[in-house]
């Protein structure tokens, strides 16, 4: 078994869960690729990326000299993204189906006007794709009410209807302009907590419980630190994945050291829904363990993420014995230079992925030294105190509970 007592690190584990995102892994392998060599630049370290070998699942070796220490971290991407090409797979009046539906569960519950007593970014995020697509709609319409008034004209009264042929090409051709627009995009994203009220489908729960196994056999294993990272929506993911580990006793007091590094979480986009029972129960069980290290990093500046509102308190499941998370900011205006600030500052879903990139004005968050370097995460932040303006506040309806 592994783990070592004073908090130093030779040998890491990473277990990385993306957030919705129906691209191949192998993007997050070039982003730290590009993003680590960058940040070794600026910082004076040594970082590298190879392959590995003879292991299942997908990801890289990294080999790091970092504060004078060598580490070797393993990093595996546990991936859901065909379950999120599949829940994309719908054409177009098939997601403005999803635009009404989506609209009416978060309406109809009271979930979107308390999600914008916390933060209104990522509820105008979550507003945009049905602005968008009802835009795209009304443009549609009004170019064959143009069309069909140009043929009445020109042709005789009878031939105006013809104008409606416009609608379909149109709404198909913003659709294909979806790489640009994101209005698709997000409204699958939203669309796919909303179906289910808040609950995992089936789907889901069946990788949730293979993530768990993975990370499970780690933990049996000689690694000095087990590091389970979730971004975005892979951040409450991450949540159900240990505490369900927790609770069935497969994380040994004598293992490896286990930390959660949760990153521009959206937790109160699905915990605020009605059906959200087991997440809120597992936020409030994992909350209180002492069996791991919770950092939850998130930045004002991302308009995509709830920042700094502590995702235990605000869901309303608090409880006396709380510990988790510890609440911080990576403070995007502090630690990006005003030049790159300015390049990055309205490009809003580049700016939800910065956690995982360089920062030219590092501060104690750099996502490199934490997955790389030779602290664990309790000791790179022990004595850390949560961020002053961190939002705790209970605003969720809904405080039901899993059994």
């Amino acid at each position: 078994m592994g783990g070592r007592t004073d908090g130093t690190v030779a040998r890491r584990r990473v277990f990385y869960i993306p957030g919705y995102d129906p691209i191949h892994p192998r993007r997050y392998r070039e982003l730290y690729r590009k993003e680590g060599r960058a940040q070794a630049e600026i910082s004076g370290y040594e970082l590298s990326l190879h392959p590995r070998t003879g292991q299942p699942g997908y990801g890289w070796h990294v080999a790091a000299r970092i504060e004078g220490a060598k580490v070797e971290t393993e990093v595996e991407v546990l991936v859901w993204s065909d379950i999120v090409r599949d829940s994309m797979a719908q054409g177009i009046l098939a997601t403005y189906g999803q635009l009404v539906r989506t609209a009416w569960t978060y309406g109809a519950t009271g979930a979107l006007w308390r999600l914008m007593r916390l933060r209104k970014g990522p509820v105008i995020a979550a507003l945009y794709p049905v602005a968008m697509l009802l835009a795209q709609l009304a443009v549609a319409l009004l170019a064959a009410w143009a069309l069909g008034a140009a043929l009445a004209r020109a042709i005789a009264p009878w031939a105006a209807p013809a104008g409606l042929a416009v609608i379909w090409p149109l709404l198909a051709w913003f659709k294909k302009q979806d790489g640009r627009l994101f209005a698709y995009y997000l409204m699958h994203d939203y669309a796919f907590s909303a179906r289910w009220r808040g609950a995992n489908p089936p789907a889901l729960e069946a990788r949730l419980r293979a993530f768990a196994d993975r990370i499970g056999e780690a933990l049996t294993e000689d690694w000095d630190e087990v590091l389970v990272v979730g971004h975005s929506s892979g951040a409450h993911l991450a949540v159900s994945v240990l505490a369900d580990l927790v609770r069935a006793g497969r994380v040994p007091a004598n293992g490896p050291a286990l930390g959660f590094l949760s990153l521009g979480q959206v937790v109160p986009m699905v915990s605020f829904l009605p059906a959200a029972d087991r997440l809120r129960a597992d936020l409030a069980y994992l909350s209180e363990r002492d069996d791991l290290t919770w950092v939850d990093v998130t930045a004002p500046g991302d308009g995509c993420a709830f920042a700094l509102c502590d995702p235990v308190a605000v869901s309303g499941v608090a409880g006396p014995g709380k510990r988790w998370p510890l609440v911080i900011s990576a403070a995007f205006t502090q630690t990006l230079s005003p030049a790159r600030w300015r390049e990055l500052r309205w490009r809003f879903f580049r700016l939800h992925f910065q956690y995982l990139c360089a920062f030219d004005r590092p501060g104690d968050y750099d996502y490199f030294r934490i997955t790389a370097g030779p602290r664990t995460l309790a000791a790179r932040f022990a004595g850390r105190r949560p961020s002053r303006s961190r939002i705790e506040r209970a605003l969720s309806k809904y405080t039901s509970r899993a059994a």
